[in-house]
């Protein structure tokens, strides 16, 4: 089955009117009025925004806040209690057994944010925290965490932070403004990850404002910036003891989260023990949060053999990617008597794109037409025998964001600069995917189509059987896999066009390392969970800039002067009509330019777990169940569920119930 994917529904009741938003302050001011927000030290130099100043702003801005929402106020005021999505009065002890929940199946250092090497589960999750932290009832808000109080420039040109002076790293040292910064030059300096570095790079510099304060001047005036700024982990400038950030390895992170490293048996095993000296323990953001004294992680080499694991009690829970085993495995005894539940786990999120994307830098990939061929020989239907799946069409699934029908006229005039570049379909109704449920005939009428496709870009069958071009090269796709997935229709229908497909599945190491290297033909990726389209992320994944820099998320290698054009209007979007045209826009493009195979989608976040936990009366709208995607696929059970042994038993039973 194809590992991970999410999504969120969007803005059910977003933007008031434009009267109404300026009369509350959500309009912004002109530049010079900027002047009463947090000026730098004059050692500071201020770097320069790229883009113009906008009239209008999607947050508020020219004044400390509590927290910052898009298009709509914060859901919690300030001095709020807490978040509905927990029990503040949940019971702490016990302990919380979990496996590898993604594709790293061992692990070799701490320091995530490093190319080499792969770091374990649990790290981000349990020991970094962030200047802020993004709630998981609202579609675009985050919470002043490690910062009591944000402040947004009119233009957009900076967002600053003003530290709680109660936060404190695991040492005991305070969290100062310094830190910050060495957090920022770390993680977008060229030590970093390429991937972490495009992470960053809407942010142009950190600076120091005063002894509480930091500033963050931005390189692109947009929203997104803000949130990247805000959820941007921090750890004391003492992590790695002066060494080169990549060299920094197998130090333990020196970091303001509630849990500690107690116990490694490297590479299989980790095992987090709560901080008792936390220092955000009675924050409202952290009431209700991180329940289990221990955390202990335990890594399996294949998802059969954690099946059995989970099924015996070797760990708690276990989120199921595979709609067979959802369907045949998780069942038995066990289930029926109540010891396991299952559940499917609704939510709110918008699905990202789950695809087998294609690398463009490789010669046979270029045509459009063969693209195209290859997605008429995926059966959509026949791999979703079980019917848990929807057919993946765009890169906004589940949400207002994706592409309907004919472009607006607002869409038609960001495409029509690009009209010599693009195919003629992105002026016209919106993609849907192939389907074979025309008839009985769909499959072959699909495959003879994908056939002239290809004859027409040069391929035809040659007398041994195989599709060779003019050179005489046989047509060999391998899919790089980094865990199990079943590409055996897809293998078969290109076998009768003359294509011979391979699967190669490696373990992660080695599969993170060719990834970086671009070194595949073929991979399947999912698509991470979101609430208002993620502008920081898709520019990591689809602009030029990143087409040839090793380690980058553009694993297509796209180039398009229209999709880099798009993609910074995203990010300029004032308004949620202007964000809804630009993302339509985006997705007539790179759905019609076939470069990948969409597969599918569903919105929930299957799983199976232990009858042995405390559940919150209310489900958050937007999570994951056990890893972090992005910020708004955060672990909503791990980080609040809690040992129900523990509770007295006086207190009522909790049913959980639908979010509001």
């Amino acid at each position: 089955m194809f590992p991970r994917t999410r999504g969120r529904d969007l803005l059910a009741r977003l933007c008031c009117a434009v009267a109404c938003l300026a009369a509350s302050g959500w309009l912004s001011v002109p530049p010079a009025a900027a002047a009463a927000g947090p000026r730098t030290t004059a050692a500071a130099a201020s770097a320069p925004a790229s883009s113009p100043a906008r009239l209008t702003t999607a947050v508020k801005t020219g004044s400390w806040e509590h927290a910052i929402s898009v298009f709509q106020p914060p859901r919690y005021p300030a001095g709020f209690a807490h978040f509905d999505h927990v029990n503040p009065d949940a019971p702490k002890g016990g302990t919380l057994r979990l496996h590898n929940p993604d594709r790293r199946t061992s692990f070799d250092k701490f320091n995530y944010y490093i190319t080499k090497g792969v770091s374990p589960h649990g790290v981000e999750l349990f020991m970094l925290e962030s200047l802020a932290l993004q709630s998981l009832d609202e579609p675009m808000a985050m919470y002043g965490l490690l910062a009591e109080a944000i402040w947004v420039a009119p233009d957009l040109s900076s967002v600053s932070f003003r530290l709680r002076p109660e936060a404190r790293f695991s040492n005991g040292d305070p969290v100062m403004p310094e830190d910050v910064v060495h957090s920022f030059r770390q993680l977008s300096g060229k030590l970093a990850s390429p991937e972490q570095q495009s992470n960053f790079a809407p942010i142009a510099d950190a600076l120091v404002v005063d002894q509480r304060t930091v500033r963050f001047d931005l390189r692109e005036r947009q929203v997104d910036a803000l949130f990247v700024a805000g959820n941007m982990p921090v750890f004391s400038r003492k992590w790695g003891a002066g060494k080169p950030f990549d060299q920094v390895v197998t130090d333990h992170p020196i970091a303001t989260g509630p849990y500690l490293i107690s116990k490694v048996e490297m590479p299989r095993r980790i095992e987090f023990k709560r901080d008792p000296n936390y220092w955000g323990k009675a924050l409202p953001m952290r009431r209700g949060y991180f329940n289990f004294d221990r955390i202990v992680y335990v890594m399996y080499q294949d998802d059969n053999i954690a099946l059995e694991a989970f099924k015996a009690g070797d760990f708690d829970l276990l989120k199921e990617y595979s709609s067979r085993s959802w369907v045949r495995r998780h069942q038995g005894v066990k289930w029926r008597d109540g010891r396991i539940l299952k559940d499917p786990f609704p939510v709110d999120t918008g699905q990202g794109l789950q695809s087998l994307q294609l690398n463009l830098r490789r010669p046979k990939f270029q045509d459009i037409r063969v693209r195209e061929a290859l997605v008429l020989a995926w059966d959509f239907e026949q791999y979703n025998s079980y019917r848990t799946f929807k057919h993946a069409a765009s890169l906004f699934n589940n949400t207002e964001y994706a592409a309907q029908g004919l472009p607006s006229a607002a869409e038609l005039a960001l495409l029509e600069p690009y009209r010599a570049e693009l195919p003629a379909r992105v002026f016209g109704p919106a993609f849907v995917p192939p389907t074979t449920a025309s008839g009985p005939n769909g499959l072959r009428d699909n495959l003879r189509r994908a056939r002239d496709l290809l004859s027409q870009a040069g391929w035809k069958i040659a007398s041994d059987g195989k599709l060779r071009n003019a050179a005489g090269d046989a047509f060999e796709i391998e899919v790089l896999l980094g865990s199990r997935s079943d590409q055996t229709m897809w293998q078969r229908n290109l076998a009768k066009l003359g294509i011979d497909l391979k699967e190669r599945l490696v373990d992660y190491a080695l599969y993170h390392s060719r990834l970086q290297a671009f070194d595949f033909d073929v991979t399947v990726i999912a698509g991470r969970p979101f609430t208002l389209p993620p502008v920081a992320e898709l520019r990591s994944t689809f602009h030029s800039s990143n087409a040839t820099a090793e380690g980058s998320n553009n694993l297509r290698g796209l180039q398009s002067k229209a999709v880099d054009r798009l993609l910074e209007l995203m990010g300029e979007a004032g308004t949620k009509e202007e964000l809804v045209a630009t993302a339509r826009a985006l997705d007539r493009v790179v759905m019609w330019g076939f470069y990948q195979v969409p597969t599918l989608f569903k919105a929930e976040e299957q799983a199976s777990y232990w009858n042995k936990f405390g559940i919150p009366s209310r489900r958050a709208r937007y999570f994951s169940i056990d890893t972090w995607h992005n910020n708004y696929g955060l672990p909503w059970p791990l980080w609040t569920w809690w040992d129900k042994s523990l509770e007295s038993p006086a207190a009522a039973p909790r049913t959980p119930s639908a979010p509001r």
